[in-house]
């Protein structure tokens, strides 16, 4: 029979993404309305090594449900990459009473939670919350959405410079390893071209796609670029490439970067964050761990957090098609 809990912890790890304080204040408020106590953690799982523990209430998360980033901070940690600085963890944990963890954060930070819960047999929940969408066992992370909207505003301003200059503008966006980002952001913002690390176009596919517009009457063309591309070029690479083979481009690079992970979450993600906060409390009170909390086909699910760190999140090979045309 699992053990009674009494007391949640909940912290934020990774890279901050829009929607993890709306997740902070669902958890807390879940809490609250099963009157379970809940503990903020600050600094990720520095702070479970430093015992920067604090208690939180329904009051302690007033007004953040529209504040990008986390309010309660985030921070690498390869202390607790050892079993010193996890049991260290586990003994801060005890010490404060804490009987549950609720993780918010990406794949790196899903890992260390599992080792976590196997050394101590802790009780552990993950919430996605990174803009990359690269989570399996989720249609959506938290960030995701917000993370497109601030890429397309931008691409429609960089757009009516493009037009005013008869410029070719390289976007860059996140996405590593993978190109929801630049897939879905490159169909709203109607770019010509999209680069994704799933799909190798290759620099020449890319030149004769740009002639065929020049030739069709385009005098400014936008393409996006996910920073994990399969040209194994860089963006500015690939716009010195394109500017020695088609001089009538005038072209420019601009890399979206950290931008895309602040300012306030979309009502999307609040919603969805909101959603999740509530799903991981209670299921962590009806005795589930090691287990992350996702969304399919609009329902609350659970998936083992060990094939959310090893499975990979597949790309919508029917939005390339859309691209495509």
């Amino acid at each position: 029979m699992p053990k009674k809990i009494n007391k949640i912890g909940v912290l934020t790890s990774g890279g901050d993404a829009p929607g993890m304080n709306a997740a902070v204040r669902a958890v807390v408020r879940a809490c609250a309305f099963h009157k379970v106590e809940c503990v903020g953690i600050f600094q990720g799982y520095q702070g479970l090594i430093d015992d920067n523990f604090k208690a939180m209430n329904a009051r302690s998360v007033n007004n953040i449900i529209n504040k990008g980033g986390t309010i309660l901070k985030s921070a690498r940690c390869l202390e607790f990459r050892t079993p010193e600085g996890r049991k260290t963890a586990h003994e801060n944990l005890l010490k404060s009473n804490i009987d549950a963890l609720v993780v918010i954060g990406g794949d790196g930070s899903f890992t260390g939670a599992m080792i976590f819960q196997k050394e101590f047999s802790f009780p552990v929940i993950g919430i996605p919350g990174t803009i990359d969408n690269d989570i399996y066992g989720t249609r959506y992370t938290l960030g995701f959405d917000t993370a497109l909207n601030t890429v397309v505003e931008a691409i429609d301003k960089i757009r009516d410079t493009a037009s005013s200059h008869n410029r070719l503008f390289f976007v860059e966006v996140m996405g590593r390893d993978a190109g929801h980002i630049a897939l879905n952001a490159g169909i709203g913002a109607g770019a010509e071209e999209i680069l994704i690390p799933e799909e190798n176009m290759g620099l020449d596919r890319l030149l004769e796609s740009l002639k065929r517009s020049e030739k069709s009457g385009k005098s400014s063309s936008i393409v996006v670029v996910a920073e994990g591309d399969k040209t194994g070029k860089n963006v500015f690479e690939i716009a010195s490439y394109i500017e020695q083979n088609l001089p009538y481009y005038e072209v420019r690079v601009s890399v979206m970067g950290h931008m895309q992970r602040g300012g306030a979450p979309s009502c999307f993600d609040r919603v969805l964050a909101t959603r999740m906060g509530v799903h991981a409390v209670e299921s962590i009170l009806d005795g589930k761990s090691n287990v992350m909390v996702g969304i399919i086909d609009e329902e609350m699910t659970l998936c083992p957090l060990e094939n959310a760190i090893k499975g990979k999140s597949k790309i919508n090979n029917k939005l390339i098609r859309v691209s495509e045309i």
